[in-house]
Order: C-alpha cells, then structure tokens, then sequence
C-alpha cells in the first residue's frame, strides 16, 4: 500500500532535496582576505579608541581644549569705553554769590533719586547754584549734606534729565591702578585723561579746615574747575571724588599730582562695594 505524506492544503508536491555546488576556490581566497582585513580595522578602532581614552585622563592632549575667554564684564574699559559710560553721569555745576563770586566745578549723579556728589569747596557759601546734564538739561540745586572736613558735599537737583544714568560706585583703589577723570577744568565741558593711581593715603594740608588724611594720589590730568569730578577705574566705576591738585607755585596748574577722597569715604560708608549705597 503506497504512503502519502500530508501536506498543508493547497501545496504541491515535495521536490527532491538537492546538494549546492561548492564555490570555486578563487571565491573562498577573496572571502578569506576579506574576513581577515575587517578583523585587522577593528582591532585597529579599538587600539585608537585606547589611546585616545588614556591620552585623555592622564596623558598630554595633542591638542589642548581652548579656555573660555573672560566675560566683558571682567575685561578692563578702554578710556573711550569709560568716557561713554560715565559721560552721562557727569554734571557741570556754576555756584554763584559766594565770597568769590562764581565758582565752576563738576558732580557726578550717584543715585537714581539724581542725588550729586561733588567737591564742598565748589559749592561752599554760594545763594544760587545751578547744574548743567550732559544732555543739556539745566536746573537748580540745593545743598542736601556737605562735609567740611573732607571736602564732600551732596546735591539735590529741582529737575532731571530725561533719562539719569547714576554711576556705578566702586571699592577700593590699589597702587598702580589705571583711573580716568572726568571733568571741566577751565570751563572746557567734559575733558576726559587718564593715568594710574600714584598712591594711597596721602595728606593734604590747607589753609582752612585742616588736614585731609587718607587721599588717593593720582596723575591722571586735573585743573580748576575738575573739582567734584569722578575718578574712575577701568571698570567703569568711581572710585574717588577730585578735590584738589598740588602745586607749589602760585600758577594753580597741573605738575602730575592730584588728589580725591575715596568713594567710601566721601559716602561715610567704608569701602564702596560696586553698589550704589542710599544717601
């Protein structure tokens, strides 16, 4: 009796199982070199991947990773850069009916209430002074607290400017230091030098008043009418009020020395800290 295999419905027949010809011997030589170059490229990936890993932790980089460049906020101001900042904080004051008669000097705007620090001397005695903005906004002022003794005196304005910029105020100065002042000697508005600060803690002797202790000594160029201008660092912050420049002649021009009290000092307060202190 004949056998029949069962097969799922629909499927012919099952052909005969056939024996591939093996491949030429040409064809298993190329198969073989190609095994052999792969297995070669990828010992070489991993041996580099190695190298690099350990010449990472541990070994000299062949090229080193450049460091992030410091933020603008660190890099010192050019002078043209400190002028453009501080420009629009600087005021021109005219003090009028004093026992000299009028008196020019310069302020500067230290707070965002238009608060003005300037020299005492330039406003000492005077019944009537008046401010001028950098953008040429003019107005009364008065007297809001003044110190003799350190030459310091503080402004209240009757008008602002349409936009006030106060200053940023800073710390301390070092020996060395590059300063800018800003000021209108002579009546020449807005005169802009540059120098370092030549020392610290100097004293300066008057005629009235007594001795100012503790002043920053700098040769950045000053001359009357530079008096309650700022002296600025190279970021862009005031570190001292002018008040004075030395000169052993009766000429009153400047010899590369001028003097300014300390921003702390001339706020009551210290040290400044980069802050604009309430006053």
């Amino acid at each position: 009796m004949e056998m029949e295999v069962l097969r799922p419905s629909g499927a012919g027949p099952t052909p005969p199982t056939e024996t591939e010809p093996a491949p030429p011997r040409w064809w298993q030589r190329r198969e073989l070199r190609r095994k052999i170059l792969i297995g070669a490229v990828v010992i070489w990936a991993v041996a580099l991947t190695g190298f690099v890993v350990f010449r990472g932790n541990g070994g000299t980089p062949a090229q080193a990773l450049p460091s992030p460049s410091p933020s603008a906020s660190d890099a010192p101001l050019t002078v043209p850069e400190v002028y453009q900042a501080l420009r629009p904080s600087v005021v021109s004051i005219t003090a009028s009916g004093s026992g000299a008669g009028t008196d020019t000097g310069t302020g500067v705007i230290v707070n965002a209430d238009g608060t003005v620090l300037t020299a005492f001397h330039v406003v000492e005695g005077a019944k009537t002074i008046s401010l001028s903005y950098a953008d040429g906004t003019e107005s009364a002022a008065a007297i809001a607290s003044s110190s003799k003794a350190q030459d310091i005196a503080t402004l209240t304005p009757e008008k602002l400017p349409e936009t006030l910029v106060p200053a940023t105020l800073g710390g301390g100065a070092a020996i060395g230091d590059d300063v800018v002042a800003i000021g209108n000697p002579l009546g020449l508005t807005a005169t802009t030098t540059s120098g370092v600060v030549s020392g610290l803690e100097r004293t300066l002797n008057r005629d009235e008043g007594g001795a100012i202790a503790g002043l920053i000594q700098f040769d950045a160029a000053v001359n009357p009418g530079s008096s309650g201008g700022p002296l600025i660092n190279d970021q862009g912050q005031v570190v001292g009020i002018v008040i004075a420049l030395a000169n052993p002649t009766d000429a009153g021009t400047f010899i590369g020395i001028g003097f300014a009290v300390p921003i702390g000092t001339a706020l009551g307060a210290g040290e400044g800290d980069g802050q604009n202190p309430p006053l």
